[in-house]
């Protein structure tokens, strides 16, 4: 018999590419990576003075635990929904605080579901929803998302997938590789079937407010048509995901919306995650939003256009539509697998990018790049990716 549960028993050794990067690292070749996803590693100017007086606040001394969160970060976050977003009806009070959005995901699964209980997920997306289901003896259900000129749901097989243990379906908003957002006839479509077979929705907007205009986008925090948790955090929003704070905000009809709220706050009751500093922080840390998006968003254009130029001179690679986030996708010749063909560029190129089957594409012929790399890293990046011959 195993010491462990079965529910941590992944597959713990590191795959070709894994081992590919670390040796290489090993040997002190200098390596361009083109898949960065921490914002604090991309170069940007942070207003470090503000940050960090923020965090100083004499109150971070005194344990006051809330299991909600502290009124003055909800009222905070509600303030930025409001500011942002137009929302001008979520109250604090709907808000649970937690240290991450994984661990709101989590809060989620274990008030939804019991054991073998099934949530419905996007295919492709990121690929962390498998290990949080995972030790929430959850399983999960993909359905697809289809390419034809821009992604959309594929809602016949939506319907195909849902079942007598179904509890809830996941979206991300904009989607992450994908860069799709739900368009309005989706939203109602979702809420139409979510209401015909009682499910939840889970809709993680980590990457709302970067859409490739610029423009404020609708959230589903307020949904009101089926019971919604809407996930978001200051990892994406004020690019600070080591201060650890993000939210549920919980929407829809109101008899199971006040029920979902009480049992969420105890099982935040039972963590206590989140720690005073940030909360004390949380206003003055939102606000740095409006620093740093800007940068941001001029840095995913920039490199948008760069490689757009790239891809003109050639015939081999296309890029995918994007509306939003940090990524872009490339369609490239599916001569191999995406993870020899990755892997074959970091050794020939010293160039590191991501292959398509680690977000779950449903077929070879894809790779995916950050695109917050320092311009002139992802311009000469490129530049060797696409002299290869793929």
């Amino acid at each position: 018999m195993s010491t462990f549960s079965k529910r941590t028993g992944w597959k713990l050794t590191p795959n070709r590419f894994s081992v590919a990067q670390s040796k290489l690292r090993a040997e002190g070749r200098e390596l361009l990576d083109l898949t960065i996803s921490n914002p604090t590693h991309a170069g940007l100017h942070y207003e470090a003075e503000a940050i960090l007086l923020a965090l100083a606040s004499p109150a971070a001394l005194r344990y006051d635990p809330q299991p909600k969160g502290l009124l003055s970060a909800r009222q905070a976050v509600a303030a930025y929904y409001r500011e942002q977003h137009e929302n001008f009806d979520l109250d604090p009070e709907s808000l649970i605080l937690t240290a991450s959005t994984s661990e709101g995901y989590s809060y989620i699964f274990s008030l939804l579901c019991n054991p073998d209980d099934q949530v419905l997920v996007p295919k492709p997306s990121y690929p962390l929803f498998e290990f949080l289901a995972d030790l929430e003896d959850v399983t999960l259900v993909p359905y697809p998302l289809l390419y034809d000129h821009g992604w959309q749901i594929d809602f016949p097989s939506l319907y195909q997938a849902v079942n007598h243990g179904t509890r809830a379906v996941v979206l991300v908003h904009p989607n992450n590789p994908t860069g799709n957002f739900v368009s309005a006839h989706e939203r109602d479509a979702l809420n139409d079937f979510c209401k015909e077979y009682n499910l939840a929705l889970i809709v993680d907007e980590v990457f709302l407010d970067y859409s490739r205009d610029g423009a404020s986008l609708p959230t589903f925090a307020g949904n009101g048509d089926a019971l919604t948790f809407t996930l978001s955090g200051l990892s994406k929003i004020s690019a600070l995901p080591q201060m650890k704070l993000a939210w549920i905000a919980t929407s829809g009809p109101a008899h199971q919306a006040a029920d979902a709220i009480a049992r969420l706050e105890v099982i935040a009751d039972t963590y206590l995650s989140v720690n005073t500093p940030v909360q004390l922080a949380a206003e003055a840390l939102l606000e740095q939003r409006r620093k740093i998006q800007p940068l941001l968003l001029d840095r995913v254009r920039v490199n948008l256009a760069a490689l757009d130029f790239l891809l003109a001179k050639q015939t081999t690679c296309q890029r995918l539509q994007v509306e939003g986030g940090w990524y872009a996708v490339l369609r490239v010749p599916a001569t191999q697998s995406d993870e020899d063909l990755a892997t074959e560029l970091l050794e020939k190129t010293s160039v590191l990018v991501h292959p398509g089957h680690f977000y779950d594409f449903p077929r070879d012929g894809y790779l995916v790049v950050s695109l917050i790399t320092p311009t002139a890293q992802f311009r000469e990046g490129m530049q060797r990716v696409l002299n290869h011959q793929l």
